[in-house]
């Protein structure tokens, strides 16, 4: 009787889920699980540190591609910047909203 229970709250195999193998991270590049194919991603990188660029208060339309279309500053996932070049982002954003270079919110 033990066993008659034990196979009823077995599942069964499903279909939709295929025989694709769960792996993890290889190196720099990401894999995404479930995936007909292996996706891979570029790693990215700070733009500041590549181009050497300073990052300046003034400077509203450089600084405007790292805010969303409602006022956000994008978080360093997103944008690629590295910890370094993120805190000062955030500090010349702020800097440039009190000097209204840039807007607090979307209107």
């Amino acid at each position: 009787m033990s066993d008659e229970k034990n196979n009823e709250t077995e599942r069964p195999p499903r279909p939709d889920r295929g025989d694709v193998p769960m792996e993890g991270r290889e190196g720099d590049e990401r894999v995404l699980r479930g995936a007909k194919g292996k996706v891979f991603f570029k790693k990215k990188v700070c733009k500041f540190c590549l181009q050497k660029l300073k990052i300046e208060y003034k400077d509203a339309d450089v600084l405007r591609r790292f805010i969303t279309e409602r006022g956000k500053i994008l978080p360093r996932r997103i944008t690629g910047t590295c910890a370094k070049h993120q805190r000062a982002l955030a500090v010349a954003i702020k800097r440039a909203r009190v000097l209204a270079l840039l807007p607090f919110v979307a209107e």
